[in-house]
């Protein structure tokens, strides 16, 4: 055995038993008793435990220092390169606060969902002031004496740092503020009408994930507080969630899940229990969902076989034609809630949560003051109040979870999404004569054969430029918004 076969052979366990960790989480915001709190949040810092040890191990460093890189192919080149950015952030972070921050952001979720049933911020502000400051320790720890956003960035997008979504957000900004007024000055669509009956929400977004290559038999759809993707390779699972007035919600979330599912189910078999046997960054992630849920899923073609089957499946809604009912999914209007907001303004949502979490961290102000915060930022930037908490602050599961940083992989994912739709319309020019008849092979087969199959083998930005023939950018993206909201509102 060479050594770098024995470098990863240590690492397929060391997959092998994140994915069981990752399962533990699965299985907590799903189907966990509501009084196994406190012993899944043992378990989960059990979990952590051995994760940080084997990632942290003396033969791991020893292996790559003794690897010679020059003889491997790009596939372990890749390898090796995973396997060394984990192994050297891993040992700038104690064990113990490793296993801390899983204990208290596994019992955290459930105090937040609680919370968030309740409105009551005050109920969640105690323990998330413990998740923020082990997440502050650790951002010091993995920064020395650098920025500490921008060492939490590395653990969602490699690469990317605070200045360059300054730079991204301020180009961004702009435009979307202008066609967001431009299109609120115009009269608002009808949306769909009636109630819609729960379990048929669920047999249809079933179907729909099928309809977007969703393998059903290794995966599975169940129903959550906050929708969310888990596993990777054979076992990749998906949840949503259902309102008996908006069907969009669960259709749309499911759409959303599947777009990164499909991302893990897409890899190249010969990555399992690899590194590069998982998506390479979250803002490519998102980009998968993004792309699937908007760009395919809102489209003109699709939204026209969507209306069909949903008023075979629900009868009546409201609406009498598929053009209505494009408008309809496609409709801009005041709200608070991120995961409903139309393209139009959910990088708006991004900005505002970004800016936040980056104050948070740098201690500009503290937890106790972080509703006021969100609420006196959302009235600047959308210009109407917050009417409860659960429509503000208490919206979103990620800093219960710990996972500063992620929010500006969404934005990250829509302007990758701009870009590789703009390539696979030019790669595959039939694809709305294919999603007019819910077909949607043509075009996510394109998804897998330029991006997903290779999984991490290249670095987030260069995933994308290869993917796309040139450099991402957010031009693509807000010419897209800009013509098919300047053409559904006759701005």
């Amino acid at each position: 055995m060479t050594t770098y076969d024995a470098l990863m052979s240590y690492q397929r366990e060391t997959e092998a038993l994140a994915q069981v960790a990752g399962r533990l989480g699965w299985d907590q915001e799903t189907m966990m008793p509501r009084g196994a709190g406190p012993q899944r949040a043992e378990e989960m810092a059990a979990m952590e435990g051995v994760l940080h040890a084997r990632r942290i191990a003396p033969e791991v460093g020893e292996w790559l220092a003794a690897i010679d890189e020059a003889a491997l192919d790009d596939v372990g080149r890749a390898q090796v390169r995973h396997i060394r950015r984990s192994h050297e952030r891993a040992v700038k972070v104690p064990a113990r606060l490793s296993a801390e921050i899983a204990r208290v952001t596994s019992r955290s979720q459930g105090i937040w969902a609680e919370a968030r049933a309740e409105n009551d911020f005050a109920a969640f502000a105690p323990v998330l002031a413990e998740v923020v400051a082990l997440k502050r320790e650790e951002g010091a720890a993995l920064a020395a004496e650098g920025d500490v956003y921008d060492a939490m960035l590395q653990d969602y997008e490699p690469g990317m740092t605070g200045a360059a979504l300054d730079d991204l957000f301020g180009a961004l900004r702009p435009r979307l503020v202008a066609l967001r007024e431009a299109v609120l000055g115009k009269p608002e669509p009808a949306g769909v009408s009636g109630s819609f009956d729960e379990a048929l929400q669920m047999k249809l977004s079933r179907r729909i994930a099928q309809v977007f290559g969703y393998d059903m038999k290794r995966g599975r759809v169940d129903k959550a507080v906050h929708p969310f993707s888990s596993g990777a390779g054979l076992d990749v699972r998906i949840t949503t969630r259902t309102s008996a007035e908006d069907p969009f919600n669960c259709l749309y979330s499911t759409i959303h899940e599947v777009g990164h599912a499909s991302y893990e189910q897409g890899i190249d078999p010969a990555y399992l229990l690899t590194p590069l046997g998982s998506g390479v960054s979250m803002g490519v992630h998102e980009s998968q969902s993004r792309i699937y849920e908007n760009q395919l899923g809102r489209s003109r073609a699709f939204t026209g076989w969507l209306f069909d089957e949903m008023r075979g499946v629900f009868g009546d809604i409201g609406l009498t034609d598929a053009e209505a009912f494009y408008a309809a999914v496609n409709r801009v209007q005041k709200g608070y809630i991120r995961t409903e907001s139309d393209e139009v303004q959910y990088n708006l949502h991004i900005l505002l949560r970004t800016d936040l979490e980056r104050a948070l961290l740098g201690r500009e102000f503290e937890v106790e003051h972080l509703e006021e915060a969100w609420n006196t930022r959302f009235l600047a930037d959308f210009g109407y109040a917050v009417d409860k908490a659960s429509n503000g602050v208490l919206q979103d599961v990620h800093w219960s979870l710990g996972l500063f940083g992620y929010f500006p992989t969404y934005t990250l994912g829509n302007v990758y999404a701009g870009c590789l739709a703009a390539a696979m319309r030019r790669a595959v020019p039939d694809v709305d004569a294919a999603l007019s008849r819910g077909d949607t092979g043509p075009a996510t087969h394109w998804l897998r054969q330029s991006l997903q199959s290779h999984g991490g083998l290249r670095e987030p930005r260069d995933t994308i430029a290869e993917a796309c023939g040139t450099a991402p950018s957010e031009g693509p993206l807000l010419d897209y918004l800009d013509e098919k909201f300047g053409a559904l509102y006759d701005l």
